[in-house]
Order: C-alpha cells, then structure tokens, then sequence
C-alpha cells in the first residue's frame, strides 16, 4: 500500500470489516484500537482518528488527553492472528487541537530525527539493521509480594534439564554458551522459526535467515533486511508482535528481556547503520577498514555519547546484567574490525561501498526502536558536525590486555540509573536538533527512575536471603 485510496479500496474489495490502528507507547509496547472498517476515510491519513490517551505510559495527564491516530497507508498489512479478517495499520499521534504532531510519540520523534539529517545536508537517508534476539521458553512464572518473590523459566532445550524426568528424556540439550548453529535435534525450535520467518513476510517484512543462537534455553534470532529509519523501527515492531504470536500458537512463550538465564549469553539487538545522500553511500572509503572518514567521525559521535545513549538503547534495569565481561558483550567503548567485545564493529562487507556499514553492538530490544535509532542517529551526527576523532581502534582480543591497558578502555554503564545520569548530563546532541525536545527528555528520566530504578531498588533480591539471611 503506497496511498489512502490504494488502502480503501483493498478494504472494500476484500470485505474487510475490521481495521486495527496500532502506535507505540514511550517506553516501547505496542497498544491497539480496532474500529469498524466505516470509521476510517480519506481524512483518517491526515486529521486522524481520535482517541483518550491519557491511560498510555509516559504520556500527558487526562487533562491534556484527547489525541488522535494518523494511519501510515505504507504500513498495512493482513492481520494473521484474528478470526475475522482485520486490516492492521500502524499509526504516528498527532494533538487535535493544534493539529501539531505529538512531541511525546516515539514515531513522530522518529520521522524528526530523518528530518533532522535532510536539513544538515549530510545526507538524506538513514539505513538500520537491527538483529533482536530473544528466548523461546516452555513455561514463564514470576511474582513479587510483601513476603515472597521469585521467578521461574523453562525450556526444553534448557541446559539445566539434562536429568530432568521427560519421559523419555533424549538428552539433546545445547551446553552454555554453545547453541550457535546446532542441527536437529539439538535445535528443536526450527519450524517454529520458520512459520515466524514466513508470517513476518505474510506481513510485509523483507526477511533473510533464521537461527538459533549461542544460548541454551531456545534462544534464537530471525532476520529481515534493513530499512529506512522509521521503516525499520516498524518492521521491528511486526518482528516481535509475530514471534510473540506465532510462540503463543505453540504453546511457548517468548521474551526479549535481556538476561533472563544466569550464567549464558544474553539477548541484544546490534544495530547496523549507515547513511546516503543523492543514493550514494557515505560511510565507503579509504580509511580503517574500508570506511570514509565521515563514517568515522560518526563512529566517535557514538563513542562519546555512549553512557547517555544507552538510557534510551538500553532502558531497563535487566540490560546492565547483560552488560558484563565474558559473555561476548559489547562492554568497551571502543570500534574494531573484528572485536565483538568492542560496542562497535565494522563488518567484513566486501567490496561493494553499498554494503559498507557501522554496527553498534550495545543496543538490546526492550528498547523502542523509533527512540533507539533516533537517538544513534543524532550522535552520530553529532560526531560528523563536530568532527568528533573516536581514537584509535580495538583489535587486539580484548581478554589479552592487562589491567593497566584496560583501564585505558572505556566502559558502558554498569547500571540504568548511572546511564540515566549520563543522559541528564548529556543530551543536548538529542535536544539541540529539535528531534528531541527538553520534555521528552525529562519525562523519560523521570519515568525510568520513578517507575524502575526505584522499584527494584525498593524490594529484596532471592539472592540476598541466600548471602545474608544467617548474618
């Protein structure tokens, strides 16, 4: 679909009844209002379709609650999920009253960050390629009360259940850290990938490849080709609504949390990007590995802004424990070639300047991908106007430094709070543009804090009666 009269005339012509008008929330879960297919005409993709947000995350007050849903008609897409065939359309928010674009909704903040970069005159388009691994479990269980709290995960190829009684158990269960490319039946989770992958392109999403990945416990990844900034955020978005979907048709359920298994790899979402301009690619030249020197200007904008960025790439308590030495995580601060503990890497792409890109391996997928891009996109930009040097690079095996070379490399944040401290203090690369605005940024602090930091640090860990209870 390309125009409003392509999208109506498909409803008419399949007899769809039901249109469900999808948008995003600020810390980045996809919320839903389904109307009857009368409901929506030519104004829906300009004025929008009105609604009460005061109810959404991080959004205004119920005195400033009337907003409406402009339908992207780019977006559409047969909702495999429903009984009655239902036309999904992903939505950007506008205020009525004004008639201004919502400076709190994550697509909007998405479409400014694209806008940003055509009035710089660096480019005119910005290329992401996020890879958003996640665990396949067999059963999820969680709780915190006054008086308990626990949580309680399962798989069949859970490491952990190699004695377990399964009547018969076959025994084929991948060791830690050793899931990456087992065939069957090691790898139990092929077909369910596989409707994943096909579902994913029933719904408009250019697929490639599925996998498991390194972590025992079903951990897996599936593939689709990069995009334009908001293309790829909503491409994402569809990504995790189906897997989560197609798991559920299963009987499995799925979570992109970071760490949810002690002891193995964690779930990221390295971020590969670039930018063109007359559709030309700008990050192909003669520099450190195959690179043009405004990719590595880019590349030091990243670096630098780091800690603060990844208040937004990283938004939860659970992505720090990911963060850690030893488990392929991208805790340096440094750009390799090779290095996969660096936080960026440059791919071995060949020699088509076309594929010549950037990956920012610290990104994990509880963020919301249309603040996550927005945001590297601004430090890198920062980086290229400010002809930011992102120093020298990190190929030597970073397990083979001593500690006095290591100390010289700096590190993410060890913890949600101390990134959202680096956000308060750096953030003008998000607010100097326009892209994101003083509110956005305070609020988001605010509300990370308030409704995460805080609530975590406020209850006892599991793991503290097993250290302190005989004190």
């Amino acid at each position: 679909m390309t125009t409003p009269q392509e999208v109506l005339k498909l409803i008419q012509d399949q007899k769809i009844q039901m249109i469900d008008l999808k948008f995003i929330d600020t810390p980045g879960t996809w919320q839903h209002l389904t109307v009857y297919y009368n409901q929506i005409d030519e104004s829906s993709f300009t004025d929008g379709v009105p609604f009460d947000g005061s109810s959404i995350r991080g959004w205004k007050g119920i005195e400033e609650s009337d907003m409406t849903m402009v339908l992207d008609p780019n977006t559409a897409w047969i909702d495999p999920f429903m009984k009655e065939p239902t036309l999904s359309i992903i939505c950007s928010i506008k205020e009525p009253r004004t008639g201004e674009w919502y400076n709190r909704c994550p697509r909007v903040i998405a479409q400014k960050a694209v806008d940003y970069l055509v009035s710089t005159g660096i480019g005119d388009t910005a290329f992401l390629g996020p890879e958003a691994e996640f665990f396949i479990f067999d059963d999820a269980r969680f709780d915190q009360t006054a008086n308990a709290g626990y949580y309680y995960v399962d798989s069949v190829e859970g490491r952990w259940n190699s004695g377990k009684d399964e009547g018969p158990n076959l025994a084929y269960k991948p060791r830690f850290k050793e899931g990456y490319f087992p065939v069957a039946p090691t790898d139990t989770f092929q077909d369910i990938r596989t409707e994943m992958l096909l579902t994913m392109a029933a719904c408009g999403v250019p697929i490639e490849k599925q996998h498991h990945e390194v972590a025992t416990g079903g951990q897996c990844e599936l593939g689709f080709r990069f995009g334009k900034l908001v293309e790829a955020a909503d491409w994402l978005m569809t990504y995790k609504y189906v897997i989560k979907n197609v798991a559920k048709k299963y009987g499995k359920t799925v979570t992109f949390m970071p760490k949810p298994l002690f002891g193995d790899n964690g779930s990221g979402m390295h971020t590969h990007q670039s930018i063109w301009k007359d559709g030309k690619p700008l990050f192909a030249g003669d520099k450190y590995a195959g690179l043009s020197q405004t990719a590595l200007y880019y590349i030091g904008g990243i670096l630098k802004h780091a800690p603060a960025l990844l208040a937004i790439t990283n938004p939860t308590t659970n992505s720090y424990k990911r963060l850690v030495p030893g488990y392929e995580a991208p805790v340096n601060l440094a750009y390799s070639q090779g290095n996969r503990s660096a936080s960026v890497r440059i791919p071995l792409s060949g020699t088509n300047p076309k594929a010549k890109r950037l990956e920012f391996r610290c990104p994990d997928a509880t963020s919301n991908p249309y603040l996550a891009f927005a945001a590297m996109l601004c430090a890198g930009l920062d980086g290229i106007k400010n002809q930011i040097d992102p120093g020298e690079p990190l190929d030597r095996n970073i397990y083979e430094l001593s500690p006095e070379e290591l100390a010289k490399v700096p590190s993410t944040p060890g913890s949600l709070d101390l990134a959202l401290e680096a956000l308060e203090n750096d953030h003008a690369f998000l607010t100097d543009t326009g892209v994101f605005s003083e509110d956005f940024i305070q609020n988001w602090i605010e509300y990370k804090l308030v409704n995460e930091v805080k609530q975590l640090q406020l209850r006892p860990h599991p793991y503290e009666f097993y250290m302190y209870y005989d004190c």
